[in-house]
């Protein structure tokens, strides 16, 4: 009886490491190319101040591609095309966003195709995400910042 016991706990143990380098892995895979930040993805706006998860966002082109962190799956669970999206407000955490999101990150709130859409990242790669949706082709005017 005991060994039964310790070959079920010796199983779970490998199932859970080999799952965590999947997820390693897997990360390593969408990072390979470069391109990507740390940024938190609002799921869930029904209860005030939750339903962020962490992800991985990765820029491709005119899109910013982004997977769930504990996911296997290797494609994105959303994207947002520079061409249809519009900054409308930023703001610092409140309340229970601060216990989720670390303590230097900004919470962005755009549309993409008139869907609202809350993203929350460090300060300091917010100024790269403005950038990124500024850069137009040369004569094309930018109103993709609504509020600053």
């Amino acid at each position: 009886m005991p060994v039964k016991i310790l070959e079920g706990i010796g199983i779970g143990v490998f199932a859970l490491l080999f799952g965590l380098a999947v997820l390693f892995l897997r990360r390593g895979l969408i990072a390979r190319s470069g391109g990507t930040i740390e940024m938190s993805w609002r799921m869930s706006s029904v209860m005030t101040g939750r339903g962020w998860s962490p992800g991985i966002g990765r820029f491709v082109g005119d899109d910013l591609r982004w997977y769930r962190v504990f996911s296997f799956s290797i494609r994105p669970r959303h994207a947002l095309s520079r061409r249809s999206l519009v900054v409308e407000s930023r703001r610092v955490p409140d309340g229970p966003e601060c216990l989720v999101l670390a303590p230097d990150w900004m919470i962005v709130s755009c549309t993409s195709d008139d869907t609202l859409v809350e993203i929350a990242m460090a300060e300091s790669t917010l100024t790269g995400f403005l950038s990124w949706i500024e850069a137009v082709p040369p004569g094309t005017v930018s109103t993709r910042i609504a509020a600053r």
